[in-house]
């Protein structure tokens, strides 16, 4: 385990007047940088408790478009199993659009505006919050770029209230839920999966996020060879991986990118480069241009990176971290003034670039669930307008 320490003692010292000297020292504040491979068991929230049943219904409303405004946009629209339950896109394009991914456009005419952020992959948020002591609380689990809202319950919901992603023109965000509920309640075939799902609470706002969530909560991927690595299988990975990986630890990636998730779930502040898609700067956390710490798993499906997308590939998101550590700004509104401390702490260099891909290419596994449901009660198309 890396530990960095940084800090404060006070000493206390006699002195020959018999007077006792207090000296200060600064503060001693331990943060812990282990890494170790993810848990064989997901939990569950104490009100949600996973079923069959739930994650069956999870799945069906996951590709539903009912779920949506105008019915044209699902979950699965930005969160596709093709694409890793991300999407080839630097900023989401929700409804009035067709298309999955990168071929995604909107219709014509339009008026609604880009989703601001790069749709993370919904794989592995079962563990979000995990510490690198491996404790979570999976009713208190951070979500989004900005940590808005805790629960994966809670997430599933945001998507249907928001403008851009789900709800589209026609319905406030006040009421948008409760339209939803209305249609889930006048088809047969969700109102018995509600029944046996939940008993007699039936369909509600409460319940539709709740099977959301166990949904997304078996999406997993926590054996990659990184895992098993750290599991004690010593050939899983390369030598040359394993040189990467000591040296993403010691040129201070591991500063926030720890835990089995290589995530310290806090907020930072980089610069990025803005999108140009986007007529207002994405400000970020109060303003403060800080974005949380994204997970490193899985990054085959995940780019292009960063919270506006805006670096194409890992080599780029190195370089870039390369430049801000040494005081350049690629974001005309950040100074490096207001660069985290950490960005201070790394010392990553040109030579260092393909090891530490290597090692970041162990954490990714495909073996995940692709399970794309034949039709959906609402008789919509299937995840929505992508075709």
């Amino acid at each position: 385990m890396a530990i960095l320490l940084f800090a404060t003692l006070c000493v206390w010292v006699g002195c020959s007047d018999s007077k006792t000297k207090k000296i200060p020292v600064k503060e001693v504040k331990k943060i812990s940088t282990a890494i170790s491979a993810l848990p064989a068991r997901i939990m569950d929230p104490q009100d949600n408790v996973n079923s069959l049943e739930k994650r069956e219904l999870g799945r069906l409303l996951f590709f539903d478009p009912i779920l949506s405004g105008n019915k044209d946009v699902a979950c699965a629209t930005c969160h596709h199993p093709n694409t890793g339950y991300a999407e080839f896109l630097d900023i989401s394009i929700g409804a009035n659009a067709k298309g999955l991914g990168s071929k995604r456009k909107f219709n014509t005419p339009n008026e609604i505006p880009f989703v601001k952020r790069n749709a993370q992959t919904i794989i592995n948020t079962a563990f979000n919050g995990i510490n690198t002591y491996n404790k979570y609380n999976p009713e208190d689990a951070p979500m989004f770029w900005d940590n808005r809202v805790k629960s994966l319950e809670l997430q599933a919901l945001e998507p249907i209230k928001a403008f851009e992603e789900m709800r589209g023109h026609g319905f406030d965000e006040t009421e948008i839920l409760n339209v939803v509920v209305n249609r889930l309640n006048q088809i047969p075939e969700y109102q018995q999966m509600f029944k046996t799902a939940f008993g007699d609470d039936g369909i509600s706002i409460e319940n539709l996020g709740k099977a959301i969530a166990a949904f997304e909560r078996s999406l997993v991927t926590n054996n990659s060879r990184f895992d098993q690595y750290m599991r004690g299988d010593n050939d899983a990975i390369l030598i040359s991986e394993k040189e990467g990986f000591e040296l993403f630890k010691k040129v201070g990636c591991v500063n926030c990118h720890n835990g089995p998730m290589f995530s310290d779930y806090k907020v930072h502040v980089l610069g990025v480069p803005q999108n140009n898609k986007l007529e207002i700067p994405d400000t970020g956390v109060k303003d403060s241009f800080g974005f949380r710490t994204a997970s490193l798993r899985n990054l085959r499906y995940t780019a292009p990176y960063m919270h506006i997308g805006s670096l194409k590939t890992l080599k780029r998101v190195l370089e870039f971290y390369e430049d801000i550590s040494n005081g350049k700004s690629r974001n005309p509104l950040v100074l490096k003034e207001q660069f985290d401390p950490f960005v201070r702490e790394l010392e990553l260099s040109v030579k260092d670039m393909s090891l530490i891909i290597s090692f970041l290419n162990t954490l990714n596994d495909d073996d995940f669930d692709k399970t794309i449901p034949q039709k959906v009660p609402s008789g919509l198309a299937v995840g929505g307008n992508i075709h």
